[in-house]
């Protein structure tokens, strides 16, 4: 149906002797429209709209809620989608299409029972980028209708526009970006190529002649991820309009048109209303539904990796037994831990630099080491091999009661009057040297008096001793135990061999010889 207007327009042309086919070209209508109202009458006209006004729309019994829609939101012009969607989450599937619902807003806005004021939104038309190459992020913030503020992190798959959005009731920062890209990789199940931000204080410290500088903790997060960084000029819809365009949508089209009393109930809804509008409906830039799109670009994707920033997280942890040394192996090395964890389950995370080591019940981290890029080494930290359960006393006596003869008492004693700060240590290190291994006890007693004697009272010492002792003893067992030697005889004596005797006088002439040569020089 055409307006009063339009109507008039094509009797005009018609007194002035234009036909069908050129009114239709004039007047940019199609033929059928034009055949339809070219011999109508003036009466025939208002008869015909009379009728179409009072006929039954299949948006009418909705009219109520349309109209509270509005009202709540000022009478401002919405997006039509938006109401649909909306409508469509509080009563299931709706009689019509959203063409339909377009035209019974446009038939309320015609009959003066809907009034409001016109808003356009505007969108950008950005080059399209092959699938795995770019992500856009951007950040927003939008008040609600009971006075709370919501603040946006949003990003988008330039290629496939499947988009994340994710809500906070606090300014961002720097580490909160962090973590809600970790999120996002997740979702999207892969790490794109580059991120595309514009010069935003969250992420970017300063640009010096080019130069972009990083917040300390992003640039370390993105040496991490190995990423690419594109940083664009504020609000520029040629570089990042695709997530421009994205935050408008998330305003207009979802928080515009609902209300919340938490954020965690804008955060339910939000994610519904991803799956169900954002990346479940077609996408007029790219003519793909974005959730069937991502499928094929997540193969250009990047496998996600583990990160220090969500270390305390439970993604991507691994269990390990320890040993009844107190070790852990990973990868083709050990690594200590506690010594009170000794043969129970632990959990680890590992990133490309470091290890962290997690209680299984409490998720509390027990220990933390530097990744070792060699193989088959034991790494150690002493720390975890100290008893803090045990008091000094308890300890003193525990390693009293290792050995029953009196000399060892007395041993132990002077280590605790010689080392009175490291007395644990010492104590410790006495229960891994002595009571874990076979010790000979006639040995060790020799060692600790030849100590005692000595006056070195560390452990360290007498495990030395102990050492040479053992050594030496074995040695003397070795030659007691070898076969003697036999010297055998012969019967036949040997004959010395002659020797040349010269007279003295033949002494005598080679002297003076040699005295008459010196004398003729």
């Amino acid at each position: 149906m055409v307006k009063k207007k339009m109507y008039r327009k094509i009797k005009d042309l018609k007194k002035k002797g234009y036909g069908k086919i050129k009114i239709g070209k004039t007047l940019s209508l199609d033929p059928a429209t034009v055949r339809k109202y070219f011999d109508m009458r003036m009466e025939e006209y208002t008869e015909y709209l009379e009728s179409t006004m009072n006929r039954v729309k299949i948006f009418q019994e909705y009219e109520d809620e349309i109209l509270e829609v509005y009202a709540r939101n000022g009478n401002q012009q919405l997006n039509m989608s938006a109401v649909y969607d909306f409508l469509e989450e509080c009563f299931g599937e709706l009689p019509g299409s959203e063409k339909s619902l377009r035209n019974f807003i446009h038939h309320l806005e015609r009959t003066g029972i809907l009034i409001y004021k016109s808003k356009q939104r505007s969108y950008q038309k950005v080059p399209e980028l092959p699938y795995g190459k770019q992500m856009q992020l951007d950040f927003g913030e939008y008040n609600l209708k009971n006075g709370k503020k919501v603040y946006i992190f949003a990003a988008v798959l330039s290629a496939s526009r499947y988009k994340y959005i994710a809500f906070q009731d606090k300014p961002l920062k720097t580490l909160d970006v962090i973590f809600f890209l970790l999120d996002c990789f997740d979702y999207f199940g892969g790490i794109p190529e580059e991120l595309v931000i514009d010069q935003d204080s969250l992420l970017v410290v300063a640009e010096n002649y080019g130069e972009i500088i990083f917040t300390e903790k992003f640039a370390f997060f993105l040496e991490e991820m190995e990423l690419k960084m594109y940083v664009c000029r504020k609000s520029d819809p040629e570089s990042k309009g695709k997530i421009e365009n994205v935050i408008k949508y998330v305003k207009y089209n979802f928080l515009q048109v609902r209300s919340f009393e938490s954020l965690e109930e804008a955060g339910e809804s939000l994610r519904r209303w991803l799956i169900r509008r954002a990346n479940g409906k077609i996408c007029q830039a790219t003519k793909k539904v974005p959730a069937l799109a991502v499928e094929e670009e997540r193969p250009y994707l990047r496998p996600v990796k583990n990160s220090i920033f969500r270390k305390d997280r439970y993604v991507g942890r691994d269990s390990r037994t320890v040993s009844d040394k107190s070790f852990i192996m990973v990868g083709s090395n050990e690594y200590s831990v506690p010594v009170e964890y000794r043969k129970l389950t632990v959990e680890i995370y590992v990133t490309e630099e470091k290890l962290f080591v997690f209680d299984e019940r409490t998720g509390r981290e027990i220990a933390q080491h530097e990744k070792s890029l060699g193989t088959g080494e034991r790494i150690r930290n002493k720390a975890h091999f100290r008893n803090n359960s045990l008091s000094v006393k308890e300890l003193e006596k525990e390693i009293k009661t290792l050995f029953v003869f009196e000399s060892w008492s007395d041993f132990v004693e002077k280590n605790h009057q010689t080392f009175p700060r490291y007395f644990r240590d010492q104590c410790i290190l006495a229960r891994d040297l002595f009571a874990e291994n076979s010790v000979e006890e006639s040995v060790l007693e020799m060692a600790v008096d030849y100590c005692l004697e000595n006056k070195t009272y560390g452990m360290t010492a007498l495990k030395d001793t102990y050492s040479y002792f053992q050594k030496d003893q074995k040695q003397n067992y070795q030659q007691m135990s070898a076969p003697a030697i036999k010297i055998l005889k012969t019967q036949t004596p040997i004959e010395e061999p002659a020797v040349t005797q010269r007279a003295v006088g033949d002494y005598e002439l080679l002297v003076a010889a040699s005295l008459k040569r010196r004398s003729d020089r």
